[in-house]
């Protein structure tokens, strides 16, 4: 499988199962699914079926014949943009006392955020090993329209590890075009953006704000193996992501008072609106086919960061934004709290 077609996969929400019996009887079902490593999972969930889920036809297939093949594709009246990947292998049920299963479990609640409250884990789950693919049409089109708003805020992940797949310039136009349409206090639009793509130019950086780290993680008492462990696995985020966009404040956008009460109140505002811009960028980003992750480790050293990047000295960088193809789906995320939780209603 190349990578185009791997981040393909990884992006669809929906794939066809195709299995037969042990005499070549066809059956074919929608699943949900997660890509991982060479494997395809799909759960069997609890959804009202007539029978158990174990007695299911694609399962009692698979017990008899394992050469299974799934489809995801993409489907738009502007048929220029259609595209789909086949992927053939075979399948095996992970039981649900192995580390395989609760990992594949953990891959598809993050992905499909229903899962959270359905008891996958208590059935096995179908690991389809890939053994070919074959593609056709436009995989790696760019900007084909995305799903609906909710949609695209469900979906949204925050990806650590990135395929080794450039992102086209005009992609990541088109999520600083996003980002630059958030609200801000009085329109200002208080934020600067960098776009770092060369290798060495992120090494500098990584550099830069891991000394800072280290020098904090030791001050802290952290024994030094959980010291490298930690810095090795940061600098690993920056390097492997195809683009970092650094997102800044420009203090010359803020309103001057004579008071420092309401100084700090413009500040406030003004960092309030960098969080709207970076939101806009992740969703954008995601719209268009594209992982994102966002690190907060520039807020902990700015001016070591306009240093290593030669920035003006008047910009005050504040997050980083990874950006790439997710390499495989990404683990599970943090479970939301409950609306009834967060929420007060005063009439």
């Amino acid at each position: 499988m190349n990578q185009d077609q791997a981040a393909f996969l990884v992006r669809q929400r929906v794939g066809r199962l195709a299995t037969a019996d042990s005499a070549g009887k066809p059956h074919a079902v929608p699943v949900c699914f997660a890509f991982a490593r060479a494997s395809v999972y799909i759960a069997l969930d609890e959804k009202p079926k007539d029978v158990p889920v174990t007695r299911l036809k694609r399962v009692r297939n698979i017990l008899e014949n394992p050469d299974v093949a799934l489809i995801a594709d993409r489907y738009t009246e502007e048929w220029n943009l259609l595209a789909f990947v086949m992927v053939r292998g075979r399948a095996e049920l992970l039981d649900p006392d192995t580390e395989e299963h609760a990992a594949a479990v953990r891959l598809l609640r993050g992905k499909y955020h229903q899962y959270e409250t359905m008891r996958i884990e208590e059935n096995p789950v179908i690991a389809m090993r890939l053994e070919r693919a074959a593609s056709w049409g436009a995989l790696d089109e760019p900007g084909v329209p995305g799903p609906k708003v909710l949609d695209t805020i469900h979906g949204r992940r925050s990806v650590r590890r990135y395929l080794e797949k450039g992102v086209p310039e005009d992609l990541v136009e088109r999520v600083l075009e996003a980002a630059r349409w958030a609200p801000s206090p009085h329109g200002r639009q208080p934020w600067r953006f960098a776009v770092l793509t060369r290798q060495d130019t992120k090494e500098h950086l990584a550099d830069a704000m891991g000394e800072e780290w280290r020098a904090n993680l030791e001050m802290d008492g952290q024994r030094a193996e959980i010291v490298e462990k930690r810095l090795e696995g940061s600098r690993r985020r920056l390097l492997d992501a195809p683009v970092l966009i650094l997102i800044c404040l420009y203090l010359e956008d803020l309103d001057v008072y004579p008071d420092a009460e309401r100084q700090r109140g413009e500040t406030t505002m003004a960092v309030h609106s960098l969080g709207a811009a970076a939101q806009n960028a992740l969703l954008a980003a995601y719209d268009l086919g594209l992982d994102a992750g966002w690190m907060c480790a520039p807020l902990f050293c700015p001016e070591k960061v306009v240093k290593a990047l030669g920035l003006d000295p008047k910009l005050v960088p504040h997050a980083l934004l990874t950006l790439g193809y997710a390499e495989g789906d990404p683990p599970k995320r943090r479970p939301r709290r409950p609306l009834d939780e967060l929420v007060v209603y005063r009439d």
